[in-house]
C-alpha cells in the first residue's frame, strides 16, 4: 500500500485543485489505494486521468477503503494546470467542471472495459463500477484528506428474524442468529467519544489508534433489516469492521454489553477481534468545514499528526483514514 501524502500545488506552477466526488462498487477492487499487480479504485482513476491528460496525476483521498468496501460519498482531489482545466470543453462554451466529469467518467469506463490501462496495469477482471458524481474547483485551502471533519459509514445486516433477500446479498451481511437491537446499541454506547481503539484496529508502525467515535448506532428498518451507522473524525485500519464484528456478539447475546468497554480498556487486539465481512460496508459521507475554515482544519490535522499527543500526553496524530 502506498503512502497518502498530500498533493500540494506548486506555488509558481499555476496549478488549481479539483474536488472529485466519487461512488463505486468495491466488489471487483482490492481497495482504494494503489497496490502492485492489483486492481484498485485509485489505480483505475489515475489511469483514466493519465489517458485523459497524458501525464501522471496523483490523487489524494478522504477515506481509504479496504478491499470489497463500497462508497457513495468518497472525496478525492487532484491538481491540474489552468490550461488543462480550461481545455476540458475542447473550445466549446461549456462548464469545465461538467466537461471534466463527463470526459473522466467516459475514460474510466473505457479503461475498465478495454482491460488494460494507459500505463499497462491489467484490469481485465474489473467491471465499470466507478462513477464520478461531480467535479468542481476546490475552494482555497481544501485538502480531501486533511480538511475532513468526519467520515460516516453504514453497514447492512439481515439476521434470522429479517430473513435473507438474495437481491441484497452483495451489500448485506447474512447473520444466522437473531440480533437484539437494544443490546447492540447498549454495547455501542460504551465505545463513543475520544478513545484508544487499539483493540479494534490493525496496528501500523508509527500510527496512533486514538480516534473520536462520534456516532455508533443500530436501527432496524421497516423491512426488518438492521443498519449500523458509524461516524468518527477518522478511522484506523479495519476499525469499522472490527467494531461491527465485536458488537454483533453482544447483539446475539454471546457477550454482555460491558464486554466492549472491557476490550476497549484492555487495548489488546487478539483472537476475539473478529472482523465483520467487508461487502456490507459503505462509505456514505465525508464532511468538511466552510470555505473559510478549510485551511485551518487541514493545518490542525497535520499538526496533530506531527505532534503525536493529546493534552494528557496520549498519542493523537491522525496518520490516515482507512477501512
Amino acid at each position: 500500500m502506498t503512502t497518502q501524502e498530500p498533493a500540494v500545488p506548486e506555488r509558481d506552477g499555476g496549478l488549481l485543485r479539483v474536488r472529485l466526488d466519487i461512488a463505486y462498487d468495491g466488489s471487483p477492487f482490492s481497495g482504494w489505494a494503489l497496490q502492485p499487480g492489483l486492481v484498485t479504485v485509485q489505480g483505475v482513476l489515475e489511469d483514466a486521468l493519465f489517458t485523459l491528460l497524458r501525464r501522471s496525476v496523483r490523487l489524494t483521498v478522504g477515506g481509504r477503503t479496504d478491499a470489497g468496501v463500497h462508497a457513495r460519498g468518497q472525496v478525492a482531489h487532484a491538481d491540474l494546470t489552468a490550461e488543462e482545466w480550461a481545455g476540458m470543453g475542447r473550445g466549446r462554451d461549456v462548464d469545465p467542471a461538467d466537461a471534466f466529469r463527463r470526459r473522466l467518467t467516459g475514460t474510466i469506463n473505457r479503461v475498465l472495459t478495454d482491460g488494460v490501462s494507459g500505463r499497462g496495469r491489467s484490469v481485465r477482471n474489473s467491471v465499470p463500477a466507478v462513477v464520478v458524481r461531480s467535479a468542481s474547483r476546490a475552494p482555497s485551502g481544501f485538502d480531501a484528506r486533511f480538511s475532513a471533519l468526519w467520515r460516516r459509514y453504514s453497514y447492512g445486516i439481515a439476521d434470522s428474524v429479517t430473513g435473507q433477500d438474495p437481491l441484497h446479498r452483495h451489500t448485506t451481511l447474512w447473520y444466522s442468529a437473531p440480533l437484539d437491537v437494544e443490546l447492540l446499541n447498549e454495547g455501542a454506547a460504551h465505545l463513543l467519544g475520544m478513545q484508544d481503539f487499539a483493540a479494534f484496529c490493525k496496528p501500523r508502525e508509527g500510527a496512533t489508534t486514538i480516534r473520536e467515535l462520534q456516532r455508533y448506532e443500530f436501527v432496524r428498518g421497516k423491512d426488518g433489516a438492521i443498519t449500523a451507522t458509524v461516524q468518527a473524525d477518522a478511522f484506523c485500519h479495519n476499525m469499522v469492521r472490527a467494531l461491527i464484528g465485536s458488537t454483533l456478539r453482544v447483539g446475539a447475546g454471546e457477550m454482555p454489553p460491558v464486554w466492549l468497554a472491557q476490550r476497549l480498556a484492555a487495548r489488546l487486539k487478539d483472537a476475539r477481534s473478529i472482523l465483520a465481512a467487508p461487502h456490507p460496508l459503505v462509505l456514505e459521507e465525508i464532511a468538511y468545514p466552510g470555505e473559510g475554515e478549510l485551511a485551518g482544519r487541514a493545518a490542525l490535522t497535520r499538526a496533530r499528526r506531527t505532534s503525536g499527543h493529546l493534552s494528557d500526553g496520549s498519542a493523537q496524530g491522525i496518520d490516515a483514514d482507512e477501512d
